[in-house]
């Protein structure tokens, strides 16, 4: 059975009002799941899950277990890149999110759509796989890490062109991924991505040496994402 969703395309929008606005959906969802919310004899009240795409103003975020040392820039020197930082609740370490990205947030009940944390993981990194293979590039995953690759197993050319870190509470989704299209990847300069020294970055655009068109993309990724985790898009 296809699982419900309520996409909204936010388009650019700060980090943190971003963040309030996705756990607000959260929350919510999540407080549907408790005993006194039971409305039906699936045993909660179930609400359709959202999928938030939006792309943010330079910032860095680090997940709950990831090293600030993997930030290399000070706060004076963030303030002159006019970049932020955030430390966050997701999983994962560091990474940097802006411009000619395409940042999503599914906030998804794995337990309505019956499948486990790893297996959500995979089918967001199996969407974003496919967007990139329509593009003629070969994308992969890397063995004992999260998000898209390309090159995963060749040393030193190894690069990620989408990182992944999610939360999860009650199999209710929040956080999510975040795809280079056209972003300005010097500002991973700053930054251990991921908190890997040895591996790099890319985007579609350094890929195919050409600017992308940004909506084609999301469209792309949107509809990836509706067949990988077969999804049926509702009004709010």
């Amino acid at each position: 059975m296809s699982y419900s969703v309520i996409y909204k395309d936010i388009g650019q929008k700060d980090y943190k009002e971003t963040w309030d606005y996705q756990a607000d959906i959260f929350a919510r969802l999540v407080d549907s799941k408790k005993p006194g919310a039971m409305a039906n004899d699936s045993g909660w009240n179930i609400l359709p899950g959202t999928l938030i795409f939006v792309e943010h103003p330079h910032v860095y975020t680090l997940g709950k277990s990831g090293s600030e040392n993997n930030l290399l820039l000070d706060f004076i020197q963030l303030k002159a890149k006019d970049a932020s930082f955030f430390r966050t609740d997701r999983g994962g370490d560091i990474t940097y999110h802006g411009p000619g990205q395409i940042v999503g947030y599914p906030i998804f009940d794995l337990e309505v759509i019956k499948i486990g944390l790893k297996e959500y993981i995979y089918r967001v990194e199996e969407a974003i796989i496919r967007t990139v293979n329509e593009f003629g590039i070969p994308a992969s995953r890397l063995m004992g890490g999260t998000g898209v690759w390309l090159d995963p197993e060749v040393a030193g050319k190894a690069r990620k062109i989408c990182a992944i870190g999610v939360k999860a509470s009650k199999f209710v989704t929040m956080h999510g991924f975040a795809f280079n299209v056209n972003t300005d990847l010097a500002y991973f300069n700053n930054i251990n991505p991921c908190g890997f020294t040895d591996k790099g970055v890319t985007s579609l655009q350094k890929e195919l040496g050409v600017i992308q068109n940004f909506e084609s993309v999301k469209s792309k990724v949107k509809k990836n994402m509706q067949k990988v985790f077969d999804l049926r898009w509702i009004k709010e």
